[in-house]
């Protein structure tokens, strides 16, 4: 029971922080490509490298705070499902360049950075 109290308030608290940030990019940027989605999974990847190796490999953290952070917080900031509807929207719209290109950063920049946060912690 307390796992699920601490994914439920990860939860809440990344689901916060994805709008605030998703809603921070397009002002910024602008709407015209979904920079939220990708600058949150991009972090949330990156985060997940980076808490997954400290949390599993160098620390004894416990089972509560991993799902806090990693299911929780983590599961509710990155935005795949979001990320799928934007592609999808962009091919009805008829912006196949953008979509293709929306798809492919996403994957290869939320790899890279998951990668890039394993390596972080292990080499350092």
């Amino acid at each position: 029971m307390n796992q699920l109290l601490a994914i439920a308030a990860g939860g809440s608290i990344g689901a916060v922080m994805r709008y605030l940030m998703s809603t921070g990019m397009h002002n910024w940027l602008g709407r015209g490509f979904p920079y939220g989605t990708l600058a949150v999974n991009v972090l949330g990847s990156l985060l997940m490298g980076l808490l997954y190796e400290l949390f599993l490999q160098r620390m004894n953290v416990s089972p509560e705070l991993r799902a806090v952070l990693l299911v929780g917080f983590l599961g509710a900031f990155t935005t795949f499902s979001t990320f799928s509807i934007e592609s999808i929207q962009l091919i009805e719209q008829g912006d196949i360049i953008k979509a293709i290109i929306n798809v492919l950063t996403n994957v290869v920049l939320c790899i890279l950075a998951a990668w890039g946060g394993l390596q972080l912690v292990r080499h350092f």
